[in-house]
């Protein structure tokens, strides 16, 4: 239960519906610690609804996350780090989300391994709402094969029934694990083991990260066949239903996993081969990121933009290090790089200000005088050679600046391997 405690501290997260923070929750651990344990023992502990809490999608549509009290938290992560070990050996190599020394790098890339090992008809099966679906009765039987304690089992039972409450209205639930409790991953991953256990008695080549999976085989007809089967073993054993609108056959070109896409290599000698590159889905969001935080019309200072920016990008590429995104890359950057220019144009405001900061930055006097006086646009000023050449990557790089394609040069596995063993490279 330390362990516990100090887990759901470093995750943060916010407040349940009780209103109380992270912060407090050692204190209240403390002082109620025993009084908690003698609850559950006696079967009188009663967990706080759960509350709801809408988040946009990309897509346009909207998710409802549901965020328990962090006490619940605090005991859902105890008894998810006591039930892990009797289900974890289990569960098969293929199956990446949510687990011990596994995650979506890996995933990728036997994603990649099996299109250019030639399986290249996938079954892209999409789950429909999955995590809203999940039948209580049978992820409690499948509990019970391994988890004997009637103790544990009557509190995970309490904490799936847990009302929601939306709006101000308590909601029943009656299926369903709720997104955003420490206990949500392992327990979907018990129900999806299921899955995983049919496919590997069909002799699939599969991968699966929580509840995202695709299967790979060699022609169109296997591609069928394997997709019904398993659509039927869905919906009849699991009752999960499925999306039909975004299931189906692809090939690698129109298959996206986990925000990467594939691209052939264009090689000689590497015909049928594909490379990872990003989907336009994933640029489109990382530029409205950015561009959010380098707005104009934004209160903060230079320093402070470049350094949520920074935070930004290096968690981007991190994700997407194993792509080919050179040439995109390039092209993001100096886009960024206008925008910041764009608001310290904007933030030397008076004409006087300007001129007198062009001069400092190196321009002689007229051709200072009549920039800081121009009628065009700050984005077009942003763009001209005054700015360019004044404002450059060097001095952006003395106020913390760091380019997206340098962190990428660094990160990115095929840049840092010998020149013989890099892998053939697309501008996209």
């Amino acid at each position: 239960m330390q362990m516990a405690l100090q887990h759901v501290k470093q995750n943060k997260g916010s407040a349940g519906m009780d209103g109380m923070s992270v912060s407090e929750l050692s204190n209240y651990a403390k002082q109620h610690r025993d009084k908690i344990a003698t609850d559950i023992f006696n079967g009188k502990y009663l967990p706080q609804p759960i509350l709801g809490v809408v988040i946009p999608k990309s897509n346009g549509k909207t998710r409802m996350l549901g965020i328990p009290t962090v006490v619940d938290r605090y005991l859902q992560q105890s008894v998810a780090q006591a039930i892990l070990p009797k289900f974890e050996f289990e569960f098969t190599s293929h199956s990446y989300g949510f687990r011990p020394n596994k995650n979506a790098h890996q995933c990728v890339q036997q994603s990649q391994k099996y299109i250019n090992e030639g399986y290249q008809h996938i079954v892209d099966i999409d789950l429909q709402n999955f995590f809203d679906e999940v039948d209580h009765c049978i992820l409690l039987e499948l509990l019970y094969r391994k988890v004997k304690c009637p103790i544990t089992l009557r509190l995970i039972r309490k904490w799936l029934r847990v009302p929601i409450l939306i709006n101000g209205k308590l909601i029943k639930r009656r299926k369903g694990v709720p997104q955003g409790s420490p206990l949500s991953p392992l327990l979907s991953n018990i129900m999806l083991h299921e899955l995983d256990k049919e496919l590997e008695k069909q002799g699939c080549k599969y991968v699966r990260y929580a509840d995202d999976f695709s299967i790979y085989t060699k022609s169109k007809t296997a591609a069928r066949k394997i997709g019904n089967s398993i659509f039927l073993f869905l919906k009849n054993k699991l009752k999960l239903p499925i999306n039909r609108e975004k299931s189906g056959i692809r090939k690698p070109v129109n298959f996206e996993i986990l925000g990467y896409k594939f691209v052939p290599t264009y090689v000689k000698g590497d015909k049928g081969k594909y490379q990872l590159t990003v989907t336009d889905k994933s640029w489109e969001k990382l530029k409205q990121k950015l561009k959010s935080l380098s707005r104009k019309t934004a209160a903060s200072s230079l320093a402070e933009r470049i350094s949520r920016i920074k935070e930004v990008q290096r968690g981007w590429i991190n994700y997407f290090r194993m792509g080919s995104i050179y040439g995109k890359l390039k092209e993001l950057d100096s886009w960024l790089r206008n925008r910041l220019r764009y608001c310290i144009w904007k933030d030397w405001k008076k004409p006087e200000r300007k001129r007198k900061n062009l001069i400092r930055l190196g321009i002689d006097y007229h051709h200072a005088y009549a920039w800081s006086r121009t009628r065009l646009g700050g984005w077009r000023v942003a763009q001209s050679p005054i700015m360019v050449t004044t404002i450059t990557l060097e001095r952006l790089a003395k106020r913390g600046y760091e380019s997206m394609l340098e962190h990428y040069l660094k990160v990115s596995p095929q840049f840092n391997e010998p020149l013989y063993a890099r892998p053939a490279r697309t501008v996209v």
